[in-house]
């Protein structure tokens, strides 16, 4: 594959998952580049390489002598699997992705994220019923366990409660199992961290197992949450969200969910980018449900909790 210019920077994950679809890849810089030198690149590039995709992922008009050479380059009977593709198209084909700019010049498409249909939404209600059943049993089997475990380690509730922004832009209490010490969470307003002096061990496992997301069903059972959906962000954390990226509530046109699309495919990230990393996925998700996604988002959910890697 041959990227043509920088618009958009892939992560090292994404890399490797387009390693494996298209093999070698060869980025051209675009930028302030003369058509010549572009064009001399590009023959260089198809001659080394079994390219058979160029990716158009830049910023700047795309001068007309290249257009000319790419549109003759596709046509070309030697070239006749040639596939030409601009970025927006190429990251929801291929990367499963909604691309967003990093600029807000271009905003139209959010024109093509709606919330769900009746249809959708009967159809995600059936599966929250029979999640909620399979996952109550697991429930009340660790209960118990996860009780006594706390108990020991970090005295205190069971549970943890904390207001989550959901649909509409609405709070609820989000409810799990308590993987933290005991904290005034309104005085102390860091998130979570990999080596936190908060968690205590049991904590831990929990959270890198799911265990401590089992309440929600509590959450799932009251309307306010879907066993799939984008992931229920801390309320002070979409205030300041909101303010770096000001689409970014277009996320609450659906339910939040236990788990997510955005969850399995993205790692965890508190910066701008890694947020705005995560909301393609969310409205990718949004655009392009399916029954066949939520199974995916199922089977990429154990493939995480099993500690296999995001691919």
């Amino acid at each position: 594959m041959l990227i043509l210019g920088e618009k958009y920077s892939f992560t090292k994950l994404e890399l490797q998952r387009l390693d494996k679809i298209f093999g070698d890849i060869t980025t051209i810089s675009y930028k302030d580049e003369k058509a010549d030198d572009v064009i001399a690149q590009i023959e260089k590039a198809l001659e080394e390489n079994s390219i058979t995709t160029i990716l158009l992922n830049t910023k700047a008009k795309v001068d007309e002598d290249i257009i000319k050479y790419l549109t003759n380059l596709k046509f070309n009977v030697e070239h006749a699997k040639f596939n030409i593709i601009a970025i927006e198209h190429f990251l929801e084909k291929y990367l499963h992705k909604c691309y967003i700019p990093e600029d807000n010049d271009d905003l139209h498409f959010l024109d093509d994220i709606e919330e769900f249909s009746i249809s959708q939404k009967m159809q995600k209600g059936v599966v929250d019923a029979v999640a909620i059943f399979f996952l109550f049993i697991i429930f009340l089997a660790l209960k118990p366990i996860v009780k006594k475990k706390t108990t020991k380690e970090s005295p205190g509730d069971l549970y943890f409660k904390q207001a989550r922004v959901g649909l509409g832009n609405k709070e609820f209490d989000c409810v799990k199992f308590r993987s933290m010490h005991e904290h005034n969470s309104e005085a102390d307003v860091r998130t979570a961290t990999k080596d936190d002096d908060r968690k205590f061990p049991f904590g831990e496992t929990m959270r890198k197992l799911r265990i401590d997301e089992l309440p929600q069903i509590i959450n799932i059972l009251k309307g306010e949450m879907s066993l799939i959906g984008p992931r229920a962000e801390w309320n002070k954390l979409v205030e300041d969200y909101e303010k770096q990226i000001p689409y970014y509530n277009q996320r609450h046109i659906v339910k939040p969910g236990i788990t997510g699309w955005a969850q399995v495919m993205f790692a965890e990230g508190r910066h701008k980018e890694d947020t705005r990393q995560k909301l393609m996925y969310d409205l990718y998700y949004i655009k392009h449900w399916s029954l066949w996604l939520e199974m995916k988002v199922i089977y990429k959910t154990v493939m995480v909790v099993l500690n296999k890697q995001r691919v």
